[in-house]
């Protein structure tokens, strides 16, 4: 074998060599956890066990492929390619592929993704709503892919509108001969439940199952391991967990902590191991992360610890508001790679809301720090975002066909999409623009007076709305807010959310985004014309940062979980953002303090978290308390550092090096105290 047992530390080498019978590996963050699983199946291998018994399932491609590379690293091709790794949805299909017809769909059945289930509730919502009924079908989506992760069937009798929908878009997809991603796991549990024969050859391929992530599973995630691992004829189930109950931060998606918490009801007398020596980060951050995990009532105790040293303490910075947080974190992080030979993609910043990411990238543009989002969607790319800046544009320049074709039937106007259509058909003919093609009586001609009198109600406000954003010395951003208002755009976008909260928080972006001009022309004389080219270079860049992965990493503490980073900055430590509002309504605390735990150990050589004393939220701003979960961190590992105090802390330039540098001077002075 090409690998070598001693390279293991003493819990690895034990989880590694553990071959028969259940087994439950508990893998703190950054222990090594992936190394495990394929030293492990490579020993199994090396012990004469057969490489197409072994099953190995994940939840993502990646993590599979991950998998597998390094296994062909260590075996070669030909030995890895016979060990099955998969995702749970992939193996699912293979299933249902081959024995689909005992549930009376035929084996060529097509798998529908989220475009197709989208149109076909549409059709299936239109004809089943009464008058004054309403049923949004990502609603209907959403309410039906949980039900079926509880592992309920479509109800027999219509007595709610959900329910209807239900059992209408089942019996079409069945009569379609199609599934969804939800059905790939629930049909495959029905089946191996009711069906003997397939369950048990199943088991005879697979003796030996490991399951990576077990913390995310959900219960017909468990009932499936269960049915292909516990066998019938009695023999002890060889199926191996490997998972950490603190790093469960999916329960919104159906993910069941239980399922680790409990294992040994589910598979008894198992061997459980412990990972607990971290190669990713210091002391310092493990223990800052030890001490607020141990506050979580159900969990099974884990103490992280590494051979790195002490490192830096841990920064608590307080911010007046969240745009001078977004300043400093930008600003520090430009001066810290270029007086440390650091590279951008050293760092990160994670929050807990898409939100909180907006005047993160407004101080990253402003600074000229190149970025990347991941795991949410950039504020710029939101709809409500482009929707007014193409008003902005229009109002600017009604000759602007993109611009124009975005918002002339946002809201609806009257202005049906085949009058839009003949009027860009008229406009490449005449080799002129949309605004002037709906102008044109041959176009008039060959539509309706109602939609005439639409186009010329349109075109009236337009011309109203550019006079105004002329007028000399005029409140440009204030003109832009009536402009928005006397759009309807507002009452257009509140329609089309699917509750109050989405309304709010796409209303509060618009609001960011008129402040985002405002602060523009407090710093440049290039008027809107100017603001949005400037928005218009950025999504260049923006797109072309994406494309390379280049820059620093601004990300959520969801989409977090897995990577780690040098430097990390982990903001927004109050109540309401972390821990979220909704948790205390929901009992979701403990979920809340893994996904601050989650984002602390992503940290390999430093931390800076911070909170402030009030934020942008809802289009105003708003007081905050800090997280009450910063009582629950060792005040030993902690350095506080408040900002406005410290930015009124004079520093001689010339006896620091770097802002870094710079709070350690004026904390020694004590002027962050």
């Amino acid at each position: 074998m090409s690998f070598r047992l001693f390279d293991l530390n003493d819990p690895q080498r034990h989880a590694v060599t553990t071959t028969e019978g259940p087994l439950l590996i508990l893998a703190g963050a950054g222990t090594g956890k992936t190394r495990v699983i394929t030293f492990r199946i490579g020993y199994m291998l090396s012990q004469g066990i057969e490489a197409a018994s072994i099953l190995a399932v994940t939840f993502t491609n990646k993590a599979a492929n991950e998998m597998r590379e390094r296994l062909m690293a260590m075996l070669g091709k030909e030995k890895a390619g016979k060990v099955t790794m998969s995702t749970f949805h992939a193996l699912c299909m293979r299933i249902l592929r081959q024995d689909i017809e005992k549930l009376g769909y035929k084996k060529n059945f097509t798998i529908y993704d989220e475009g197709d289930q989208t149109g076909l509730l549409k059709k299936i919502i239109t004809r089943t709503v009464a008058i004054g009924e309403k049923m949004e079908p990502n609603v209907a989506k959403s309410l039906i892919s949980k039900a079926k992760n509880n592992g309920w069937n479509a109800p027999q009798e219509e007595k709610t509108l959900i329910g209807a929908i239900f059992a209408r878009y089942q019996a079409d997809l069945k009569q379609l001969n199609a599934v969804d991603f939800d059905d790939l796991l629930l049909l495959t549990v029905k089946l191996l439940a009711e069906h003997a024969d397939v369950r048990q050859r199943w088991q005879k391929r697979f003796r030996y199952v490991m399951v990576d992530e077990f913390q995310d599973t959900n219960r017909l995630q468990l009932e499936l391991v269960g049915y292909l691992a516990k066998r019938d004829d009695g023999t002890p189930p060889n199926v191996a967990v490997v998972g950490d109950d603190d790093q469960s931060i999916y329960g919104w998606r159906g993910a069941e902590v239980s399922n680790i918490l409990e294992f040994e009801t589910h598979f008894p007398n198992p061997t459980v191991v412990k990972l607990e020596q971290n190669y990713r980060s210091t002391n310092s951050i493990l223990n800052t992360a030890n001490t607020l995990i141990k506050n979580n009532p159900r969990r099974r105790p884990k103490q992280l610890w590494s051979g790195k040293g002490d490192g830096d303490k841990v920064r608590l910075v307080m911010a007046p508001n969240d745009h001078e947080e977004a300043d400093f974190i930008a600003g520090e992080i430009a001066k810290r790679k270029a007086e440390g030979n650091l590279r951008y993609e050293d760092f990160a910043v994670l929050f807990r809301m898409n939100a909180q990411a907006r005047s993160l990238e407004q101080a990253f543009q402003e600074k000229g720090v190149p970025y990347r989002i991941i795991g949410g969607k950039s504020f710029f790319d939101s709809r409500e975002v482009k929707d007014v800046l193409s008003y902005f544009a229009c109002t600017l320049n009604a000759d602007n066909d993109a611009a124009l074709l975005r918002i002339i039937n946002t809201p609806p106007r009257g202005i049906s999409e085949a009058t839009v259509q003949k009027a860009l058909e008229l406009s490449i003919k005449e080799k002129c623009s949309l605004f002037q093609a709906l102008q044109k009586e041959e176009l008039h001609q060959g539509i309706t007076p109602r939609a005439v009198t639409a186009i010329h109600e349109f075109m009236t406000q337009l011309d109203a709305w550019e006079t105004k954003l002329n007028e000399p010395l005029v409140n440009q951003p204030e003109v832009l807010r009536k402009i928005i208002d006397e759009s309807g755009y507002y009452d257009d976008l509140r329609r089309s959310c699917k509750n109050g909260d989405e309304a709010l928080k796409r209303e509060s972006n618009i609001r960011d985004l008129v402040g985002g001009f405002e602060r523009y022309l407090e710093k440049s004389d290039g008027g809107l014309s100017g603001f949005l080219d400037a928005m218009a270079l950025r999504q260049d860049k923006d797109d072309d940062d994406k494309e390379k992965g280049t820059g620093v990493t601004l990300i959520t503490l969801h989409a977090s979980k897995g990577l780690e980073f040098p430097h990390c900055y982990l903001v927004g430590l109050e109540e309401g953002v972390l821990p979220h509002d909704r948790s205390k309504l929901e009992g979701t605390l403990d979920e809340e303090r893994r996904l601050l735990y989650v984002g602390i150990t992503r940290a390999q050589q430093t931390l800076t978290m911070t909170y402030c004393y009030s934020r942008f939220r809802y289009g105003g701003s708003i007081p905050c308390t800090p997280s009450s979960f910063i009582k629950e961190l060792d005040p030993d590992l902690i350095e506080r550092i408040d900002l406005k105090k410290l930015m009124n802390t004079p520093v001689a330039d010339t006896a620091v090096k770097s802002r870094f540098a710079a709070m350690r001077a004026a904390l020694e002075t004590g002027g962050g105290r």
